[in-house]
């Protein structure tokens, strides 16, 4: 997903990023929100490497549009909250 907006196609919980400020368009916290993280971890449970290409592109997409944000903040917002392997 890169540079995505929620489009009116989009159902109302869905939980998809308004761009370029990458705001949460269900409930208005930064995205990926706490209930898009939880989706996310339940879709993915089973492909962690694949949820971590969504998110890198994703990141990608959000730095060109945040660029004022610092780098370590993106990083952690996109992948801190994802658990590490053993």
């Amino acid at each position: 997903m890169t540079g995505a907006t929620a489009s009116s196609d989009s159902p109302p919980d869905e939980h998809v990023p308004l761009t370029p400020g990458w705001i949460c368009g269900s409930c208005g916290d930064e995205w990926p929100c706490a209930t898009k993280r939880d989706r996310l971890l339940s879709e993915y449970q089973v492909d962690r490497a694949s949820l971590s290409v969504y998110l890198g592109s994703c990141l990608a997409s959000a730095s060109a549009d945040l660029s004022a944000s610092p780098v370590d903040r993106l990083r952690d917002r996109f992948f801190g909250w994802v658990p590490r392997g053993r």
